[in-house]
C-alpha cells in the first residue's frame, strides 16, 4: 500500500473509532433512566384536581418509561402555577428528569397577561389525561345562586394569582360581561378556595373543573350545596346540559372572538409538559409512556374507582393547539389581553 493510502486509512480508521466511542458513550434511553427518579412538579397545593391527576399519573407512568424510573410528585404551588412554568422554563434540568403540570391558561400568559420569561410553544407537551369543563360556582348559602345573580349582584370570586384560570375568568366576567364581580385573590389552590367559600369569605370561584367537583365533592353536587353558575368550555359537559355555556351568553361578534381565544385552552384540560430543549428521543419516550399509561388497565381501574375522567389528549395535539393560539390575530390577542387583566403597558 502506498504511503498516502496508509495515512488515509489510518485517519479514517481513527475517525471511525472516535465516532464509535462517542456513540458508545451516549446511553440509551433505558440506560439513562435506570435507577433514576423523575420529579413530577405540581403547580398547586395538595388536595385539588391537578394534584389528584398528577399523583395518579406518577403512580403508573414510570413503568412505561424505558428503564422504569420512579416518578416522584412534588407540590410547587405559587401564583396560580406560574411558579412551576417558570421553573420548567428556566431552572429544571433539560435531560428528562423533571416534568410538570400547570394551569391550562398559563400557556397564554405571555400573550394575555404580561411579560414572561418563557415561550409556551417551546415546552415538550406530553399530553392531558382528559378534556374538561371549567366552571364558576357558588355556595348554597351565598346570595349568588345563578348566572342571573352574577349579572345583577356582586359576586365575590376567589383567585390564585395573576394569569391563573380563576383570576382570568373572574376578570372576564368583569370586563366582557360588565358584571360587579369582585376578585379576592392569593389562595394557594382549589382546596383553600373551596374552604373559603364554605366559610363565607367568598361567594365562590371560577376555573374549577367539573371533574374536580365530581371526584372530590360529589356530595355537594348531589345535595345541591354547590351551585354551578356557568361553564367555560368549547362545548357543554353532558352531565350539566342546563348550565349555560359562557360563549353562548355573548352575542357581540367581537367579544365572542375574545371569549373563543380565552376559552380555547380548555381543550388541553390539565397539561403535562417537559422543559424546553429535551433530547428528542427522551421527549418521545416520555410521550409514549404517557400514552401507554392512558391505556394501562390498572391505571384505568383506579381512575374509575376515584371518579376521575380519562379522555386523553395527546402531547402532539396540545403542542399544535398552543402553536395555533400563539398565531392568533394581533387585534384579537390585544382585546383578549385587555379582558383578561393584562398589565398596563409602561410608557
Amino acid at each position: 500500500m502506498k504511503t498516502g493510502h496508509k495515512i488515509l486509512a489510518t485517519l479514517c480508521g481513527g475517525a471511525l473509532f472516535v465516532a464509535g466511542t462517542a456513540q458508545a458513550q451516549t446511553p440509551t434511553t433505558a440506560e439513562f433512566y435506570r435507577g433514576k427518579q423523575i420529579a413530577m412538579l405540581i403547580g398547586y397545593s395538595a388536595g385539588g384536581g391537578y394534584d389528584l391527576y398528577a399523583r395518579m399519573v406518577s403512580r403508573y407512568m414510570g413503568k412505561h418509561v424505558p428503564g422504569n424510573p420512579a416518578i416522584v410528585p412534588q407540590n410547587m404551588p405559587g401564583a396560580g402555577s406560574l411558579k412551576v412554568v417558570n421553573y420548567l422554563a428556566q431552572v429544571a434540568p433539560r435531560d428528562g428528569t423533571a416534568i410538570g403540570t400547570f394551569g391550562r391558561s398559563l400557556p397564554l400568559y405571555p400573550l394575555l397577561i404580561g411579560p414572561a420569561d418563557f415561550d409556551a410553544t417551546k415546552f415538550g407537551y406530553l399530553g392531558s389525561v382528559a378534556t374538561d369543563v371549567s366552571l364558576c360556582i357558588s355556595w348554597h348559602q351565598s346570595p349568588i345562586q345563578s348566572w342571573k345573580d352574577v349579572v345583577a349582584k356582586e359576586y365575590r370570586a376567589g383567585g390564585e394569582g395573576r394569569g391563573s384560570e380563576p383570576d382570568v375568568f373572574a376578570t372576564v366576567l368583569q370586563k366582557v360581561f360588565d358584571t360587579r364581580t369582585k376578585l379576592i385573590t392569593g389562595y394557594p389552590g382549589t382546596a383553600e378556595m373551596t374552604l373559603a367559600m364554605q366559610r363565607g369569605e367568598i361567594d365562590g370561584l371560577c376555573g374549577i373543573s367539573y371533574s374536580t367537583l365530581q371526584s372530590i365533592h360529589s356530595d355537594w353536587l348531589q345535595s345541591g350545596q354547590v351551585k354551578i353558575l356557568v361553564q367555560s368550555a368549547t362545548k357543554k359537559h353532558p352531565a350539566i346540559p342546563d348550565v349555560p355555556l359562557i360563549t353562548d351568553l355573548m352575542k357581540d361578534p367581537r367579544k365572542s372572538a375574545i371569549l373563543d381565544l380565552i376559552v380555547a385552552p380548555q381543550e388541553m384540560a390539565r397539561p403535562f409538559a417537559a422543559p424546553p430543549g429535551l433530547p428528542p428521543e427522551r421527549l418521545q419516550a416520555l410521550r409514549d409512556a404517557f400514552d401507554a399509561t392512558m391505556k394501562d388497565p390498572e391505571f384505568l381501574a383506579e381512575m374509575k374507582k376515584s371518579k376521575l375522567d380519562v379522555d386523553p389528549v395527546s402531547g402532539k395535539s396540545i403542542q399544535e393547539l398552543v402553536t395555533k393560539l400563539w398565531a392568533s390575530p394581533k387585534d384579537v390577542i390585544e382585546a383578549a389581553a385587555a379582558a383578561s387583566g393584562a398589565e398596563p403597558t409602561k410608557k
